[in-house]
């Protein structure tokens, strides 16, 4: 986000659907995770609704094309609203290869709850806690409303392990479930302080990935004034994420059921729903992660595969054409 949080406002960070319910230890439970008859359901919330101040996000004009060295075929850019877009070809997965920049494509911008990639990045620097149990706090719930943030619907003194608190993360775009990992893999005597600590590595880990217009100040997208990105940084850093296989599987998922261990040593099962449009409907799509807020607009960091090519994008500070302009840049992508 592009200012501080306040509490009262409403800030939209990702795209997200969060159901939770506790059953009884003794329940039939279904394959798919859930029991057959549950006694408490959250109210679903969706992130797609327009944010509240689109005035730094209005369209201006078509992109351009890159111009790649490489190729002296002529053609036309692909027709999308978005200036804060950029895809890589990404064919043999450790390297990657421009094939198209938006006009804006390296100017900085706040780029909203895809902020969780990096978040999730920093995670997987730590594979061997995956399984690892964490409690969850009165606190992670208390920022989430005092900010207005996007929520996996987290309930205090639930147990859920490192693993599902990243798909509570990236697909229904908790700002509970970042808390909870940050507050899990920074260190300081307390919650702000590992907070603090675990921005501190975001910042280091996109040092480190050379990508020059992104700072973070925030775990989950709501800025504390400066945290920003620009579209080929951001479609960069999808593109590094998507080489490990547990992000992969973690965003592909259009919807995720699990359970963990309450206080009351019930069973609580969790239902996360994945907006990303571009999941089940377009040929060959990977996912990544969606974003939307008063001061980004709507965000769109994304992944396709076809013919043994993978292509990796972003759109950032744009409308509500994210998913039709991602599918036109990927369409473009995939005939060029």
């Amino acid at each position: 986000m592009g200012s501080h949080a306040r509490p009262g406002r409403i800030h939209r960070t990702g795209a997200r659907f969060a159901t939770v319910a506790l059953i009884g230890a003794v329940l039939p439970v279904t394959a798919g995770g859930l029991a057959q008859a549950a006694t408490h359901q959250a109210p679903h919330s969706v992130d797609d609704s327009t944010p509240q101040d689109t005035r730094a996000v209005t369209p201006v004009g078509q992109p351009r094309a890159a111009q790649d060295a490489t190729d002296t075929q002529d053609r036309t850019d692909p027709v999308a609203r978005a200036d804060h877009a950029f895809l890589l070809d990404a064919r043999d997965g450790s390297q990657e290869r421009e094939l198209w920049a938006g006009a804006k494509a390296d100017e900085s911008v706040p780029m909203a709850s895809t902020t969780k990639i990096m978040t999730a990045l920093v995670v997987l620097r730590h594979p061997e806690s995956l399984d690892r149990q964490v409690p969850v706090k009165q606190e992670y719930r208390d920022y989430v409303a005092k900010v207005g943030a996007s929520t996996a619907d987290l309930q205090t003194g639930d147990k859920l392990t490192v693993r599902q608190l990243l798909y509570a993360a990236l697909i229904p775009s908790g700002a509970d479930a970042a808390r909870a990992l940050a507050d899990t893999f920074g260190t300081g005597d307390t919650v702000d302080a590992r907070v603090a600590d675990f921005v501190r590595q975001m910042n280091e880990e996109a040092d480190q990935l050379g990508l020059k217009g992104t700072h973070f100040d925030s775990v989950d997208g709501i800025s504390n004034g400066d945290n920003r990105s620009t579209a080929r940084d951001m479609a960069k850093l999808g593109q590094r994420a998507m080489l490990l296989p547990v992000f992969q599987d973690v965003v592909k998922q259009r919807q995720f059921k699990t359970e963990a261990p309450a206080a009351n040593g019930r069973t609580r099962y969790y239902t996360w729903v994945n907006t990303d449009q571009l999941l089940g409907t377009y040929d060959g799509a990977l996912g990544i992660k969606t974003g939307s807020g008063p001061e980004a607009g709507y965000a769109l960091v994304f992944a396709a595969k076809r013919d043994g090519r993978t292509l990796v994008g972003a759109v950032l500070a744009t409308d509500k054409t994210r998913f039709e302009d991602a599918t036109k840049i990927l369409d473009w992508g995939f005939a060029h």
